[in-house]
């Protein structure tokens, strides 16, 4: 029986990111299925030019207004352009300034986040009174008064973007600072006369990051979608740039009863992207934070 039993396969050993992956998919089908369909609009955006049936702005006066057919899926706008074409690209520029915006954010809130939690006192106090009047500005009026003066572009969004959802998400680094702050390994390596630097990078880094993620995913898609409303009111990426909010405001406001689809087309798609971003990155909350674990 020994024997036999030592002849067995052993059972197969997966890696850390496909035993994560196979536990969502097992633990939460529906943030699996939002993290596959984010993952399939990332790939449409990242091979845009590729997947492209047409240029996104090639016209064609003859096919102007036709409804979605087989050589135009998503049907054509009132010069003759694909929709779809159009769609993918902006998906491309949504995925751009979404992954930037959100990575600078999440720098941000790293950065105010760590320093305000761990150092404590007048610089904890100094940070949160400066969160505290940049929270008090309206989100979007903040927005509008930024892009007006800077003016419209890709770099000027991400940086404004980043800064307005960075120096707000700073609070929920914080929080989770001061709790590692205060567990054993930090007391020891504080007792034992480690650097500071080197405490934050080996020990508070760390311990902090499944919130760090959670935080980058949640701000991909609040930043996918406040783009699409500044490209909506004329103060997003200037045009020819095909965004879903511009072509929302333009094409699809204005042929809306001619043409159902110029409007269906981007607004089910940003919609769709970004309720997947949300609820991929609510299961990646409750599998990764410890706390989250007992309230199944």
């Amino acid at each position: 029986m020994t024997v036999a039993t030592s002849l067995l396969p052993a059972p197969a050993q997966h890696g850390p990111w496909v035993a994560f992956t196979l536990r969502l998919i097992r633990e939460k089908p529906l943030g699996a299925i939002g993290g596959a369909l984010f993952v399939l609009f990332f790939f449409c955006g990242l091979f845009a030019d590729v997947i492209s049936p047409y240029g996104m702005n090639e016209t064609n006066l003859l096919e102007r207004l036709q409804a979605p057919s087989f050589s135009h899926w998503f049907g054509t706008d009132h010069l003759g352009r694909d929709v779809l074409s159009r769609v993918l690209v902006g998906a491309q520029l949504s995925m751009l300034v979404g992954f930037l915006a959100a990575g600078l954010a999440t720098l941000v809130s790293i950065v105010l986040g760590v320093a305000s939690g761990y150092f404590g006192g007048k610089v904890d106090m100094l940070i949160q009174r400066f969160v505290d009047a940049w929270m008090i500005f309206p989100d979007l009026l903040l927005l509008i008064a930024v892009i007006s003066v800077v003016g419209a572009g890709i770099p000027q969004i991400v940086i404004v973007l980043g800064l307005l959802y960075g120096i707000a998400g700073s609070r929920i680094v914080r929080g989770s600072v001061i709790g590692v702050k205060e567990n054993m390994h930090t007391h020891a390596a504080r007792s034992m006369g480690a650097r500071t630097m080197h405490i934050l990078i080996r020990h508070i880094l760390p311990n902090i990051m499944p919130v760090v993620i959670v935080l980058f995913t949640t701000r991909v898609g609040a930043t996918i979608l406040t783009e699409a409303g500044l490209s909506f009111l004329g103060l997003g990426i200037p045009p020819p740039a095909p965004t879903w909010g511009g072509m929302l405001s333009g094409t699809g406001r204005t042929y809306m009863y001619l043409g159902p689809w110029l409007a269906l087309a981007p607004g089910l798609c940003l919609t769709i992207v970004v309720y997947a971003i949300n609820v991929y990155g609510d299961a990646l909350r409750d599998l990764l934070d410890p706390r989250m674990r007992g309230s199944r």
